[in-house]
Formats: C-alpha cells, structure tokens, sequence
C-alpha cells in the first residue's frame, strides 16, 4: 500500500488514549484524506467534538462513528471505502475481565475476526491491531484473548489470496498517565497518605503515548503482514514509581490480584526462535521466509539469541526514582 494523504483511515476505540493522541498526531500531519473515529461510547464522542483539536467543525476530514466491533454488520457500513485499519478498540481492566470473561471474549477475539473478515471483505489495504505485553505467557484472561487476537491478525495473512491487504500486530507495554495507569491510581491514593501495591518487587515496561504513535506510524509506513512489532522501552519498579509520586506517603503491600503477574513480558523465550532485532525494535515474523528477506535487505535486522527474553525484570533499561519523579511532575 502506497503510504500517502489520498487514503481513509479509521481508528476502532477512536476515543481512548491511544486513539486521541494517534488522531491529534495524524492531522497536525494531514496525512490521511478522511479519518474515521469508530467507538460505541456516545458520550466520549460528545466529548471529544466539544474539543477543537477533535471538532468535525473545524476538521473538515473527521467523521465520528458509533459502533462495536462485535456488531459486524455495523462494522460493513463503517469500513466501507475505508483503505488503512488501526484496532485499538478493546476490553483492557484484568480485574473485570477475570469477573466477565464473556464480554472479554466477544470484544477482544470475536470483535477481532470480525474486523478481519470485513476488512477483507470491503478491500482494506492495511490493519494494524494493538496488543499488549500481557499476551506474552498470559496467566489472566485479558492477555489470553489478546493473544487469540493477535493469531488471528497474523494468520489472516495466510488466507488473503489475491487481495491486496496486510495484517501486523504493534505490542507494547504500561502507557504512563493513560486513563486507569497505576499512576493515576497512586496520584488518588496520595491524597489520603497511603499507597497500596500488590507485590514490593512488582517491575513493568513503560512507554508513552508519543512512542506508541510513532510505532503505529513506523508499522503503516514499513510493515508489510504478518509481524509482531516490539518496542524497546524502559522498566520501572513499582515501589519507585510509588516513591516518585508519594515519597511521604506510607505502603502498604496488599498482595497479588487475580490474573496479575509481578514482572511482564514482551518477548518470551519461546518467541526468541522467530525474533529479530531492528536496534529501534523487535520483530517475531514466525519463520516467515518472505517476511525476513525484507527486513535483512530493508533494515539489516539480526536474529535473536536462542533462549533470549526480554521481560520488565530482566531489562537493561530501568527509570531511577529521579527520572520517574520527572515524568510524574509532567502528568500533574
């Protein structure tokens, strides 16, 4: 797909935190000839038109959707004449999903084949899914969906026949000061003196807002189906985070939530057998001999030790308490 201001993109979960900045991003850039917001919350629509940097008043280019991915033939009216995907649209809260693994499954996995088939069906030329580190060895329902998505997004590659479309998959980490982060959290608890953590050795990834749009971009520009795209990004410890933000306030260990992992992982070591390392990123291309001539030619990547993993204990890449307290100073 030639990358170039004559497409229509459309953004499912167009209102989120990824979405709002994706979308901020793409028309500061003018990129795209029409852009697409596709979510089924009517009041964060309401929302976000009221705001000039979103409003269809003064951006003759933006159109607001209502709909849910599970709604597949809504999803045949919203993708028509529609040339670029990018899926953000999910159900994210471990904690919910455990209690209502149903709706998990119909959003997260029936709502990701049904972005597949129609995508197919109405000529999209390029779908981008987000994922998570928790589809890495999931041991919550969240990350085992997104992992079931993420096969799906990957192996549609292989019944596309003649049809010019592609399928990637962007993964990352803990999106600092996104709606719901630990920070928020810590931020309402401070008020009262006292931070609650589940685990003292608890580590995550960390990545922005502004990092994970440049991923999308990089993964629109230069993928070409069937990659996973890992960023390397820095890890944190929860007790630091916490210190950063509160450092009078006492803690207070609660212990481990259901479906809640101490450390992440983006790369497992079962996944470093078909990895690649680009210097920026990682890439899993499983085997795909086409997949990786390209990026040989393209990008000069290397292939991943056997047994490699990299995961938010084992990171060469930790924010200190005074790198933490920078960011934190900046989300107030």
């Amino acid at each position: 797909m030639k990358y170039n201001s004559k497409k229509t993109i459309l953004i499912t979960g167009g209102t989120g935190s990824f979405g709002k900045s994706f979308i901020k991003h793409i028309l500061k850039k003018n990129e795209y000839q029409k852009i697409i917001i596709f979510s089924r919350d009517e009041l964060k629509q309401h929302e976000m038109r009221q705001d000039k940097n979103f409003s269809d008043l003064v951006h003759k280019n933006l159109r607001y959707f209502i709909g849910d991915v599970r709604d597949k033939e809504r999803l045949v009216h919203a993708l028509r004449e529609v040339d670029v995907v990018v899926h953000a649209a999910a159900l994210k809260q471990v904690p919910t999903g455990e209690y209502n693994p149903s709706e998990v499954i119909k959003t997260n996995i029936i709502g990701a084949q049904n972005i597949i088939d129609v995508s197919l069906q109405q000529k999209v030329q390029k779908v981008i899914a987000l994922s998570t580190d928790k589809a890495v060895s999931p041991i919550n329902l969240y990350g085992a969906s997104k992992l079931c998505s993420d096969k799906l997004f990957i192996s549609s590659n292989n019944i596309k026949g003649n049809r010019d479309i592609s399928f990637s998959v962007v993964r990352y980490g803990n999106v600092m000061g996104s709606r719901g982060s630990v920070l928020h959290e810590f931020k309402k608890q401070k008020i009262n003196g006292l931070l609650k953590i589940t685990h003292k050795d608890m580590t995550r990834f960390n990545i922005f807002l502004k990092e994970s749009v440049e991923m999308v971009n990089w993964a629109l520009k230069n993928c070409i189906g069937g990659e996973i795209l890992i960023p390397k990004i820095p890890s944190f410890k929860i007790t630091d985070l916490a210190k950063a933000v509160a450092p009078n306030s006492k803690i207070k260990i609660i212990g481990i939530r259901d479906g809640e992992k101490i450390h992440e992982e983006l790369l497992s070591k079962a996944d470093s057998q078909n990895s690649y390392d680009t210097q920026k990123y990682y890439l899993i291309l499983d085997n795909n001999k086409k997949l990786i001539t390209f990026y040989k030619n393209k990008f000069k990547v290397k292939k991943v030790p056997l047994g490699f993993s990299y995961t938010s204990d084992n990171n060469k890449d930790f924010l200190s308490v005074k790198k933490l307290k920078d960011i934190v100073d900046n989300f107030s």
